[in-house]
């Protein structure tokens, strides 16, 4: 159990119940963390979270008005959000004063922390602002009213999702019935089954204070005091004070799109999106925690970024799908490796560039870079599994845990499967699949563990099912991709972590023209008229980058990309006979 120490502050009528994680001490010089917790919690909110916070920083909570310990009053404007804003600048100048403070707010306790981010002067009092799940409701209002007068399919079908997520906040403020509701329905053992069964909330990691009900009732002052008027006429102010959005892909009460205008007031603003639900601070305490941590000791350092946290102030906006997230590419000197990383830093990604030719890898970089996100090089040979897994932990230790990862790097072998050495055989084996393999397993164990989702691309091949005469020790490491893809993805769906197999046709890479050909007579010649071929057709890596994307944003299971590669996999699960026939014939001389 946590032992909080409370004391007390007053802001006119309401007395404000505070606690302090470690007895208050004047000559505790680490940096003040300030935490607000939302509706129908208290202080016992970050339970789970204060304590590793606590290993760096000094921690104080409080049980906001009308909640747990505080004072209840009766008039629903006493909850205007100014008079919330002006409680916590009362309780930093009590447990803080003369030095800015780092705030982390969650629903509601986000809500207020925005409209006291967004006050004159409040940069003398707060450092930083850790955001979860609470949009600034000017933003929002802003935000509804831009996509109601714009009303393209796009914007009306987000706003629709907002509005059935929002559905619940008519009803709390309807007279009578809510808290008809609550008084009947409002227990501990109801509402902890509720969270558990809505998102998978740990039973044990629930902390509610006695007054649960009480809360409950009294918090739907919140609602009625501040949404229809914010909405309805909103005033987007701005803040300079640093923010970082940690987004909730799962919330069911805000959606991720709610937060697309953010960047356009808050111009020093950090995101970080993650496939969670509403109530973060309770299923994945850790997540937040170290994500709040690395943020606040960038701030402290005075530097731009962090492991797993992206500068975003020039570029954030409603595109950046993927900003702040963590992509692993392998391979990524080159061809479809190098285009994905382009196409995902172009999305907002920091990436991590792997490759045996760490020179090719840093031109690479130097390209993402230029597109406003940092970019790092790795020399890493795929057919070592001890090279991959003391890879995927320096990346742990150094950027943190990988959000997609891209297992792309791979080699060619052509000609006669009985006439290839033994080395032939092995060194293909190594890097085509169990260098697919070994990236899969030693990043997925660490997406498993932070547990927040995540995922997995493997290059596959149209190979894994167009049989081919001069193919067979490359379609079978490609196969034996797609397969190994199509397990591993039943076994990561429980922790939200997609695999996708991508399985592209004839593309020209530079593959092609550095494929050993085996068995056969003028292998440079073949090799020649293989590479031209390939050329000729002109399909560029730039589109299987594309089709990547879209297969992470969809999390797809199997994507085969090209025209060929389409009409295989359908004519192999339909025809098995005329893939057999089609294998035959001898691609080269």
């Amino acid at each position: 159990m946590v032992t909080w120490n409370r004391s007390t502050v007053r802001n006119d009528d309401v007395e404000l119940a505070v606690f302090h994680l470690d007895a208050p001490d004047a000559a505790d010089e680490r940096p003040t963390v300030v935490l607000v917790h939302g509706w129908p919690d208290s202080h016992h909110l970050w339970d789970h979270v204060a304590p590793a916070l606590g290993e760096h920083f000094r921690v104080i909570s409080y049980d906001t008005r009308g909640y747990g310990e505080s004072t209840r009053p009766d008039e629903v404007s006493a909850y205007r959000l100014e008079h919330l804003a002006s409680d916590l600048f009362d309780v930093i100048d009590e447990v803080s004063p003369g030095e800015p403070v780092h705030v982390i707010g969650h629903d509601w306790g986000s809500v207020q922390l925005w409209e006291a981010v967004t006050t004159p002067g409040a940069q003398d009092k707060i450092k930083s602002f850790t955001s979860v799940s609470g949009p600034n409701l000017d933003y929002l209002g802003e935000w509804a009213q831009g996509n109601l007068t714009n009303p393209t399919p796009g914007n009306l079908g987000r706003a629709l999702s907002q509005l059935a997520s929002s559905a619940y906040t008519a009803f709390f403020q309807v007279p009578v019935l809510p808290q008809a509701f609550f008084n009947a329905f409002g227990s501990e053992k109801i509402w902890t089954e509720f969270l558990h069964a809505v998102e998978g909330t740990p039973r044990e990691n629930v902390s509610f204070a006695p007054t649960l009900k009480e809360d409950m009732i009294s918090g739907l002052r919140f609602y009625s005091a501040n949404i229809r008027e914010k909405l309805a006429k909103p005033d987007p102010r701005p803040t300079t004070i640093p923010v970082l959005e940690l987004v909730n892909e799962r919330d069911i009460a805000l959606r991720p799109a709610i937060y697309s205008r953010s960047h356009e007031h808050a111009n020093k603003l950090w995101r970080k999106n993650s496939d969670t639900g509403h109530w973060l601070p309770y299923t994945n305490p850790d997540y937040l925690s170290e994500s709040a941590r690395e943020f606040i000791q960038m701030i402290e350092d005075g530097t731009s970024s962090s492991p797993n946290t992206i500068d975003r102030a020039r570029r954030l906006g409603p595109a950046q799908k993927l900003g702040g997230k963590l992509a692993v590419i392998t391979g990524a000197g080159s061809g479809i490796g190098r285009e994905t990383a382009y196409a995902l830093a172009e999305l907002g990604c920091e990436v991590v560039l792997a490759d045996i030719n760490a020179a090719s890898a840093e031109e690479t970089a130097i390209e993402c870079k230029a597109k406003g996100v940092l970019a790092t090089v790795y020399e890493l040979d795929v057919s070592s599994t001890e090279a991959v897994n003391e890879f995927a932990e320096r990346v742990r230790r150094t950027h943190g845990v990988a959000d997609i990862v891209v297992n792309n790097a791979g080699i060619a072998l052509a000609g006669s499967a009985l006439a290839a050495s033994e080395e032939q055989v092995d060194r293909i084996l190594a890097i085509n699949l169990r260098g697919v393999i070994a990236g899969s397993r030693a990043f997925g164990r660490q997406m498993v563990e932070r547990g927040t989702g995540g995922h997995i691309v493997n290059l596959s091949s149209a190979s894994a099912f167009t049989p081919q005469r001069d193919m067979a020790l490359y379609s079978a490491t490609k196969a034996g991709v797609l397969m190994f893809c199509e397990s591993l993805r039943a076994e990561l769906a429980d922790y939200k972590i997609g695999v996708t197999a991508i399985c592209p046709g004839i593309v020209h890479t530079n593959i092609t023209s550095t494929t050993e050909i085996v068995g056969l007579e003028d292998a440079d010649g073949n090799r020649k008229r293989i590479d031209d071929f390939y050329a000729r057709r002109g399909f560029t890596p730039d589109k299987v980058a594309k089709d990547i994307v879209k297969a992470i944003l969809a999390n797809k299971a199997v994507v085969p990309v090209t025209p060929e590669a389409k009409f295989g996999y359908l004519s192999y699960r339909l025809f098995p006979w005329g893939s057999r026939l089609a294998a035959r014939v001898k691609l080269a001389k």
